[in-house]
C-alpha cells in the first residue's frame, strides 16, 4: 500500500510523550507509533458503533480457586455464540492465565468480559478487541 508523508507539529511535552510511547512499545520509529495510535482509535470507534469485532479476554487467577474455573466455564457456556475457544496456561505454581477468544458485537463482548472479570477470585482481567473486516 502506498504511503503519504506529512509533517506534524507538536509541543515538546507531547513529543516527549510520543518518544516514550515509541520506546515502551519498541516501535522502530515515530511513524509506526502514530500509525498504531490511529488504528487503535479506528478500532475504538468501531466498538462504539457496536460493529463486529474479534478479540480475547485474558483472566489471571489462583489455581487454588476451583470455583473460579467452574464459574468461568459456566459463563462461557451461556455465551457460546460468541466464544470461539478457551485455553488455560499455568504461569506460576499457583496461578493460571486463561485466554478466551471471542467474536461478536463490541457491546456483547464487553458484557461478557465484564461478567468474567467480575468473577470473585479473578486477580486481573482485560478485554482486547480488534476490528473484523
Amino acid at each position: 500500500m502506498p504511503v503519504s508523508r506529512f509533517s506534524v507539529s507538536l509541543e515538546e511535552e507531547l513529543l516527549a510523550a510520543l518518544d516514550q510511547y515509541v520506546k515502551e512499545n519498541q516501535f522502530p520509529n515515530r511513524s509506526q507509533a502514530i500509525r498504531a495510535l490511529i488504528e487503535k482509535n479506528i478500532v475504538e470507534k468501531k466498538w462504539q458503533c457496536n460493529n463486529l469485532v474479534a478479540g480475547a479476554i485474558v483472566l489471571v487467577h489462583p489455581n487454588s480457586k476451583k470455583e473460579v474455573w467452574n464459574r468461568s466455564y459456566e459463563i462461557q457456556t451461556q455465551h457460546a455464540e460468541v466464544v470461539l475457544s478457551s485455553q488455560r496456561f499455568f504461569i506460576e505454581n499457583d496461578h493460571t492465565m486463561e485466554v478466551i477468544t471471542v467474536k461478536g458485537t463490541a457491546h456483547r463482548l464487553t458484557e461478557l468480559s465484564d461478567l468474567l472479570i467480575g468473577i470473585k477470585g479473578i486477580e486481573h482481567g482485560k478485554l482486547i478487541m480488534s476490528k473484523v473486516k
